[in-house]
């Protein structure tokens, strides 16, 4: 006997073809979603849904609902669903007996609009309840990993990504490089930071700040990383701007820094390009926190270091001509360098023969305010003469207004000419 496709069950049909070939979902899968959403309404309607059988077809995206009832005498019918009166069941096969099953195909419509429309809903509600379990199943093993996304729309806030199942996936702005600049329907790598599952609703983070960002370029990039013959320490980073990354192989025939930035730089620049010039320092890392921290001031010569390893605060003496490579342009050098190693950094230029005529700017104190004074301190100029000898890109970096400079240069030359 064929049946009547009504309009909602061929919608409901049309549903679970589309769902299955977006989502992927497996035959055993769809099965279980239908059965369970059908006889979730069965049990609301009638009480009890054990006198029906569902056959699924997935690959058509059809069904079949069979109604099983025992037949009785005539007159004596206590449940409808469940039992069938002799006459009745006579009409579909006169050789029915009392006692016998009677199992017999009903129309998807004779259930009713209030039945079709409670089904659709609750097997929204599962398809829904399973695609945000696949997709937090899906991703939350791969926090930390580097995935390819598609670019689908670019907001103020956020940029949103689809990977190739089409799951969406969120990237905060705070979570961009600044010199990132992305184009609807490019591809875009990055690292899934989080996987936030609140009220069992999974939002995918992605980052392209994180230090991991890095490290995971450098294992695609550096064999000997992959292979666990060089280890990465530590990485820090002020993304778009500088990093710092510290490494150690136990092999000694393997240098680490040399591994990292490879001949002529062929294995360190596709990362600089992908971190958008992003200047990185490759360091062999060390156990002995003066060297350590000597080496993370690179390209600074230091003079001498005094460690409190208690209160983790080193005070690094240099030239006069080293403070500037000390601290870096905008102090990003010195500012990694105290990531990377823990330490508290405070630079201070090296006394010289020249420092008997020279002036501490605290002596300056009643020409020059006093939050001016320690603004130059914090860059490492301590006298008036590291002040008039310093190149003006370095000055700069003490966050002063250009006149203002000129004005603290004025009153120093005067001091000196007179």
């Amino acid at each position: 006997m064929a049946i009547k496709k009504t309009k909602e069950s061929v919608n409901l049909i049309d549903s679970f073809k589309d769902f299955k070939e977006t989502k992927n979902i497996d035959k055993a899968t769809l099965v279980s979603v239908i059965e369970d959403s059908f006889r979730s309404v069965l049990q609301k309607t009638y009480g009890n849904e054990d006198s029906y059988d569902l056959i699924v077809n997935p690959e058509k995206g059809d069904f079949e609902i069979y109604h099983n009832r025992t037949v009785v005498p005539d007159g004596e019918v206590t449940n409808e669903n469940t039992q069938i009166p002799l006459s009745e069941a006579q009409k579909i096969d006169d050789d029915y007996e009392v006692g016998e099953e009677v199992s017999q195909r009903v129309n998807f419509s004779d259930f009713g609009r209030r039945a079709i429309l409670t089904l659709r809903q609750t097997m929204a509600a599962k398809i829904l309840e399973l695609e945000h379990d696949n997709l937090y199943n899906k991703y939350k093993d791969k926090v930390g990993q580097i995935i390819t996304a598609e670019v689908y729309q670019i907001w103020k806030r956020e940029t949103l990504l689809l990977d190739d199942d089409g799951n969406e996936l969120l990237m905060p702005k705070s979570e961009q490089i600044p010199g990132d600049f992305f184009r609807k329907g490019e591809a875009a790598r990055a690292i899934v930071l989080r996987v936030d599952n609140l009220n069992n609703n999974p939002k995918i983070i992605l980052s392209r700040t994180s230090p991991d960002f890095l490290r995971r370029l450098l294992e695609n990039e550096v064999p000997e990383i992959s292979d666990g013959l060089i280890t990465i320490h530590n990485i820090v980073r002020i993304p778009g701007e500088r990093a710092k990354v510290a490494v150690e192989s136990y092999n000694e025939r393997i240098d680490p820094v040399g591994a990292c930035v490879g001949v002529k730089g062929s294995r360190i620049h596709g990362i600089v390009r992908e971190l958008h010039n992003e200047n990185i320092d490759v360091i062999n890392y060390t156990s002995n926190p003066k060297l350590y921290i000597q080496r993370a001031l690179n390209p600074a010569h230091i003079s001498s270091i005094n460690l409190d390893e208690e209160n983790k605060k080193a005070e690094v003496y240099l030239k006069s001509d080293q403070v500037s490579l000390a601290i870096g342009k905008n102090g990003l050098n010195i500012k990694l360098a105290s990531m990377l190693t823990g330490y508290t950094i405070d630079v201070f230029r090296e006394p010289s023969e020249e420092d008997t005529e020279d002036i501490y700017l605290d002596e300056f104190a009643d020409e020059i305010d006093q939050w001016i004074i320690d603004a130059i301190k914090g860059i490492g100029l301590d006298t008036a003469k590291a002040v008039l000898n310093a190149d003006r890109e370095m000055l700069q970096q003490a966050d002063l207004e250009e006149d203002t400079i000129d004005e603290v240069l004025s009153i120093l030359r005067a001091e000196f000419e007179d």
